[in-house]
């Protein structure tokens, strides 16, 4: 049994690094392409290498993804009360997972309009002033700063079109799992605040993140009220792209903090 629960730890960590390494590599890679220099015949190569890159940043994707559930699987059934353990525990019932797909894709949705990604422009009519094909795809090989190309411009209507730069792809997946992750967690809280009325407000204040462009009022509400986490996200909202880089490790700490005063109370 202990063979076998050390092959399974050791699968589900590669299975991570694999998707880590293999996303850092392409990027390498890639930028190594980067020369406005390029002849004609060079470019056809490297519009094929484009569309690979995406293809193996995907998969790259869903091993990570693969290997981050059975990592929660294991977790969950450790005895030994960790953090992680608990956060594992907490977030791999149907309920939470279902809460974790829809959280998943609305956030998604919602970092999509806010960086850039789905863009929706009424007064603008892409086939007139763009000189576009609509609906039509297509990718942009070359040139750009690092983690900027390639880049996939497609036009669905008149109005709408999407716009995916690889480093803003890369940060909307990990921040719409992180934000999706934390508010299975939340919802686990307020369940167990409910049962043993020991956790407070905590729940709910935790969960107001959603509604944060960069989730800087989650962690607050942590250690503030919840109307003061209320008034100071709203005081930052129009500072989004700024508190940008800040987010991730904010949603890495959360759980975290969330994740004992769960253990302290249960």
């Amino acid at each position: 049994m202990g063979i076998k629960t050390t092959v399974s730890s050791q699968n589900d960590k590669k299975l991570i690094v694999l998707g880590l390494i293999t996303i850092g590599i392409l990027f390498l890679i890639y930028s190594r392409f980067e020369n406005p220099g390029l002849t004609p015949d060079s470019i056809n190569s490297i519009e094929r290498l484009s569309i690979m890159f995406y293809v193996l940043m995907i998969i790259s994707f869903g091993i990570i993804g693969i290997g981050l559930r059975r990592y929660q699987k294991r977790k969950a059934s450790e005895i030994l009360p960790t953090p992680l353990t608990v956060i594992c525990n907490a977030t791999i019932s149907l309920k939470a997972k279902k809460v974790f797909i829809v959280t998943f894709i609305t956030y998604g949705i919602f970092f999509s309009m806010t960086s850039g990604i789905l863009v929706y422009q009424p007064e603008v009519i892409f086939s007139y002033h763009y000189d576009a094909v609509v609906p039509s795809a297509h990718i942009t090989p070359c040139c750009g700063a690092p983690g900027y190309m390639p880049k996939f411009v497609a036009y669905l209507t008149e109005h709408v079109g999407i716009q995916i730069i690889p480093l803003n792809f890369v940060l909307q997946i990990t921040v719409s799992y992180l934000v999706a992750a934390n508010t299975s967690l939340a919802i686990s809280a307020i369940s167990i605040s409910k049962k043993t009325g020991g956790l407070g407000g905590i729940g709910a204040t935790t969960g107001l993140f959603i509604a944060c462009p960069t989730c800087v009022g989650s962690f607050l509400s942590l250690f503030v009220g919840s109307t003061s986490a209320v008034v100071f996200t709203i005081a930052i909202s129009e500072l989004q792209t700024l508190f940008i880089a800040i987010t991730i490790p904010i949603l890495l700490l959360t759980p975290l903090i969330l994740a004992r005063k769960i253990s302290n109370t249960t």
